[in-house]
């Protein structure tokens, strides 16, 4: 079978498998990737060429940072206190987390904001006796917005940062005033959309203020250790284009320093480290590899070009829209990952000005992961918390919520970038 279409073949297995969950995803991105080297599509030195080694070096360093992080009881403490600032009352909790949330997922990640965020509101919902959905949806929304941020918030994000030579002030630059904007109109809108639905006695109340929220820090020794090793390793994104070193290396850096001085055992704190994510990413990398080998990706390139005649307004727009879509039906890494090498050819091909173009992907991918409750892994973790605890958010309730929203965003967006880098 020629090597096109075998590779073609394999590429859209594993989307389908991704979509359908038949198999789970690291899973079937491993077999693919094997199935590339030894179809010899690409030979095995060739696939771990295509390994970017950078997201990988960033996503195991940020997740040994945070794996320290969750050892001390931060979120907890932050969550409780957060609630009895608000005095108990429902609507003040959840508009509180919801920025917790966003500023958290902008700095370390969003999975792992919600992983450590969304027990704790449950904790707070169950003691209140309210409905924990509108709590767990405004969450999955402000994760994926504050994660857009930043370099480090979202892993589309990572992959763009890792694939180009824009660096985390790069990302703040552009992308956070978009990002502020959109958090504080949907934050408006969820107000307006459950003020009705969480209303509460002061007895009710009054049982979050018994809360000791002290209990919840577990070793403060390791929490100063760890705010001060997260603050230098945020400082190094900020300056690491100047000192000429890549984001993988300042978070590998942050992680072993963290390691050193915490005391810790690294076998514990390397249980933590999300593996099944890496191996996930490692395996897309060389599935996608092959596909640029065969020339998919320069032919699509062709395509797209001459569909938009060269016109970067219509081809940023349209790398906006698709990447939102796309998120809302599949998890947007799958989709980030095929569009990097794309957009990458249209700069080597026609000589494009593309970074408006990296800010459209990096946009519609992250803000369009909160279109459906499978569109992000961020959403995926949080309905997985809500089932074990009883509480499942349906696929249904969260699209007439996520969606419309998700549609918003993009209008916004779509002004946003024309304003700013088409007119």
């Amino acid at each position: 079978m020629d090597n096109v279409i075998l590779a073609i073949l394999i590429f859209s297995i594993t989307y389908l498998v991704i979509v359908i969950e038949i198999l789970p995803k690291t899973t079937i991105a491993l077999f693919s990737a094997t199935l590339m080297i030894l179809f010899k599509i690409l030979t095995q030195h060739e696939a771990i060429s295509h390994i970017d080694f950078n997201t990988i070096g960033l996503l195991i360093g940020m997740m040994i940072i945070i794996a320290i992080i969750k050892r001390t009881g931060l979120f907890q403490y932050l969550a409780i206190k957060a609630a009895k600032f608000a005095n108990g009352d429902p609507m003040k909790i959840l508009l509180i987390f919801a920025v917790i949330t966003a500023i958290s997922s902008a700095l370390l990640d969003n999975v792992t904001t919600v992983l450590l965020m969304v027990p704790v509101t449950l904790l707070i919902t169950d003691s209140l006796e309210v409905d924990p959905t509108p709590f767990l949806i405004t969450q999955i929304l402000a994760s994926n917005i504050g994660g857009t941020a930043t370099m480090i918030g979202d892993p589309p994000n990572i992959m763009i940062g890792s694939a180009t030579r824009l660096g985390f002030l790069d990302f703040v630059i552009n992308l956070a005033p978009i990002v502020l904007i959109i958090f504080l109109i949907i934050i408006f809108i969820i107000k307006k959309m459950y003020k009705n639905e969480l209303s509460v006695s002061q007895k009710i109340k009054d049982k979050i203020l018994e809360f000791d929220e002290t209990k919840s820090l577990q070793n403060k020794k390791l929490l100063f250790k760890s705010i001060f090793v997260l603050g230098l390793t945020i400082l190094g994104f900020g300056f690491h284009q100047i000192l000429d070193i890549e984001s993988a290396l300042v978070a590998l850096f942050g992680a072993s320093l963290l390691l050193v001085i915490s005391d810790l055992e690294p076998e514990k704190v390397l249980e933590d480290v999300e593996w099944t994510t890496i191996f996930f990413f490692t395996g897309l990398f060389v599935v996608v590899g092959g596909l640029e080998k065969v020339g998919v990706i320069e032919s699509l390139a062709h395509y797209l070009l001459n569909l938009t005649k060269g016109n970067v307004v219509l081809m940023a727009l349209l790398i906006l829209w698709v990447s939102a879509i796309s998120s809302t039906i599949i998890d947007n890494v799958p989709f980030v990952a095929t569009m990097i090498p794309l957009i990458k050819t249209f700069e080597a091909t026609a000589s494009l000005e593309i970074a408006p173009l990296w800010w459209a992907l990096a946009l519609g991918s992250c803000l369009g992961g909160n279109g459906s409750l499978i569109g992000a892994s961020a959403n995926v973790v949080v309905a997985g918390i809500a089932n074990k605890h009883d509480t499942p958010i349906s696929f249904v309730s969260y699209l007439k919520v996520g969606f419309p929203l998700t549609l918003l965003m993009m209008f916004i967006t779509s002004i946003y970038l024309y304003f700013r880098y088409l007119v």
